[in-house]
């Protein structure tokens, strides 16, 4: 069991998220930064999709009241286990009474921390992530417990891992998405040769960006939209859709992210900057 002494910012249980419901309007939710997940549950030998906690900007206290084995990746928010410092891609032992916290965020945005086999939490249309109204809450609260299985023993192959970060890119993979063709020249040249800054309007839902290109009549039928769809509105601001947005948009559809683009701007907070990359 995890009790929560503090909980930060914005802290989340997510997993790889929910499929097969976006017909009915469930966004897909999961981690925003899946590269951060599947590293963590390789070096814990987790389950892919095992439960981890998305920790955002500002990190909770956190009590672990049974042994087991944690691993931490994403952003750098100067983590301590029992007030001593301890590093991203490396498996740590906790016992009952060790307690975990957070300081200052170094870079990055969103921290990641796992546990071996996963947390558990009540499995929603076939996933754990919370999603507010879907999910009861949409994030922990103080002195909530967050369950996990209690392990005593384990030998990790690899215990720690010497990662290049992809915390430092300052560009967006993108390609073309369905309404790209309706982009005029001035547009893509705009598009492809401008820096674009993160705007104060950034959450699970979406990323605004600040700077705008030249605006737009077209106008089309609402259309399925998913996790990293880039709208283009009549005003010419950018709207970037992530792991909690919606299913549908009305506006058009002019790039998608990769998947690791998903996880770059993940990372992004407010006044960061960044350039669109074609691929």
């Amino acid at each position: 069991m995890l009790k929560v002494l503090k909980p930060g910012f914005f802290t989340t249980v997510q997993d790889c998220g929910r499929f097969g419901y976006r017909d009915k309007g469930v966004p897909v939710s999961g981690a925003m930064d899946m590269i951060s997940v599947s590293r963590l549950n390789a070096l814990l030998e987790n389950k892919a999709c095992a439960s981890v906690l998305e920790i955002t900007m500002t990190g909770p206290t956190l009590l672990f009241e049974n042994d087991t084995y944690i691993a931490l990746a994403g952003a750098l928010l100067s983590p301590t286990l029992n007030n001593e410092p301890i590093d991203n891609y490396k498996v740590y032992k906790v016992v009952k009474g060790d307690i975990l916290s957070y300081g200052r965020l170094e870079k990055g945005f969103r921290s990641y921390l796992a546990v071996k086999e996963g947390f558990k939490a009540p499995s929603i249309l076939g996933s754990m992530s919370q999603y507010y109204p879907l999910t009861d809450t949409k994030c922990i609260s103080e002195f909530q417990e967050i369950n996990f299985e209690e392990c005593t023993s384990f030998e990790p192959k690899i215990s720690e891992l010497k990662m290049d970060t992809y915390l430092d890119f300052d560009y967006l993979e993108v390609f073309k998405a369905p309404e790209y063709d309706m982009l005029n020249d001035g547009q893509l040249t705009a598009l492809f040769s401008k820096e674009f800054s993160i705007s104060k309007e950034n959450n699970r839902m979406a990323y605004q960006l600040n700077e705008t290109i030249e605006g737009h009549s077209t106008t089309i039928l609402t259309s399925a939209t998913q996790p990293g769809t880039i709208q283009l509105t009549p005003a010419g601001k950018l709207i970037i859709l992530m792991k909690d947005g919606q299913t549908t948009g009305g506006y058009p559809r002019i790039l998608q992210l990769s998947e690791e683009a998903i996880c770059v701007l993940a990372q992004k907070k407010s006044t960061d900057k960044l350039i669109f990359k074609m691929v």
